[in-house]
Parts: C-alpha cells; sequence; structure tokens
C-alpha cells in the first residue's frame, strides 16, 4: 500500500502534453532549381530567366559575315571619300602582310641563330621582332579606322604577302642577315611608292603612318642588321 506522501506525490504531478506534430519540410522553388511557374532552372540556385551556359560551335551555322575582305564598308566621319579609303586600305593590306611575314623572319631567326655573334644578334632579333609586331598592330587599327578589312590570318597573309617564302631549315648569320635586309628594302620601297599615293589622294593619316613608322622603322633597323656583315677586321687593322 502507497504511503501517504507518495500520493500527494502523484496528484500534484502537471500531466504530460501530447508531443507536437513534425513540420513538413519546405524548399524554395531556387531551391530545388525552379521557377515560380514551375521551369526548370539553368543552373544550380540560378535566376531561371539567365542560361548561363554558353552558346557553342555557333561557327558551324554562323550568318554572313559583317563584312568582307576587301570591301570598305563603314564609314566613319573621317573626312576622307570611299575611293580614297579603298586605295589606303589595298596599299595598308599590303603592308601588313609583309610587316607580319618580317616579323615572324625576326622571330624565326632569333630561335635559330648560330655562331660566336649568337648573343648579339639574338637579342637583337627579338628586338627588332618586338618593333615589327608593334608595326603590325598600328597598320591593323589604321585599316579599320579606314573601314577596311585588316588581314590576320597566317594562310591569309602567306598568299598575300611579296616577300619570298623562307625555309624552315636553320641558316647561318650572314644567310639571315641578308634575308632580312632583302625584306627590309622590299618594304622601304613600297613604302615610297604608297607614301606619294596617299599623300596625292589626301589621306595625310596614312601617309603619316607610313612616313613616321614603317619608314623610320625599318630605316633603323636596317642599319643595326647591316652592320653585321660588315668585313671589318676584329683584331688587327689592315
Amino acid at each position: 500500500m502507497a504511503s501517504p506522501a507518495k500520493a500527494a506525490a502523484a496528484k500534484g504531478a502537471a500531466p504530460k502534453k501530447a508531443a507536437a506534430p513534425a513540420a513538413k519540410k519546405t524548399t524554395t522553388p531556387a531551391a530545388r532549381g525552379t521557377s515560380p511557374a514551375g521551369k526548370a532552372g539553368k543552373g544550380a540556385g540560378s535566376n531561371a530567366a539567365v542560361d548561363i551556359q554558353p552558346r557553342l560551335d555557333q561557327q558551324n551555322h554562323a550568318p554572313a559575315p559583317t563584312q568582307r575582305f576587301g570591301t570598305v564598308s563603314q564609314r566613319l566621319p573621317i573626312g576622307l571619300d570611299e575611293k580614297t579609303r579603298h586605295g589606303s586600305v589595298t596599299m595598308l593590306n599590303q603592308l601588313l602582310a609583309d610587316t607580319i611575314t618580317l616579323r615572324d623572319m625576326y622571330k624565326k631567326h632569333h630561335w635559330q641563330v648560330v655562331g660566336p655573334t649568337f648573343y648579339q644578334l639574338h637579342l637583337l632579333y627579338d628586338k627588332h621582332y618586338e618593333e615589327q609586331a608593334e608595326l603590325v598592330d598600328t597598320i591593323a587599327e589604321r585599316i579599320q579606322i579606314l573601314g577596311g578589312v585588316a588581314v590576320a590570318m597566317a594562310h591569309d597573309v602567306a598568299e598575300l604577302t611579296s616577300l619570298p617564302r623562307v625555309p624552315r631549315d636553320r641558316e647561318e648569320a650572314p644567310v639571315q642577315v641578308s634575308r632580312l635586309l632583302s625584306a627590309h628594302q622590299s618594304i622601304l620601297k613600297n613604302c615610297h611608292d604608297y607614301a606619294k599615293k596617299a599623300d596625292d589622294s589626301g589621306d595625310d593619316g596614312t601617309n603619316d603612318l607610313i612616313v613616321s613608322n614603317l619608314m623610320r622603322t625599318n630605316e633603323l633597323q636596317v642599319w643595326f642588321v647591316s652592320e653585321h656583315v660588315v668585313d671589318s677586321p676584329l683584331i688587327q687593322a689592315k
């Protein structure tokens, strides 16, 4: 039989409350990867209206190009008529193709030079390469300013350049220098001709580019390179 103290404690104890029902798990449309309308999202946790996936292989079904090579279509207000701009673009693309070829000749010779003047020519060739690379960019930008299309890819340059193809073999330094001087001379002859034509047509910008940039850079490089094939005594004067 329970004691009076235990009976009193049992009567005073508060009744236990029933456990609350478990809350249902809910997720937002963004967490589910769906839009409020129920459409699947394009990326985890992303805005369904924004497609973050790149559109690949568009070149396989490309529409017509924005501009054909050899045309002058964009009419920037630079004070030159279409005939003048077209003539300048043709001349500049020839200079561009030849300059790209000469630039790459310098890099080829920079890698392949051999002999007692290796160090001097190795550095000189690379310096001239960088200077020719700057000319390439300057010419190409002038072509675009005139409304033309600058020649760019290697296979197109190879078809357009007036410089003879350089063999892939490794050659002696005097042969390298001779090839470079021949290429410089060919470009400079065109520069003199094209500068006069640009001046006669009123294209002062193209004339200035040819004279101030191309001619002066190529003439200076001719001087530096030519001195490496001068037959001068090194030890005893003759």
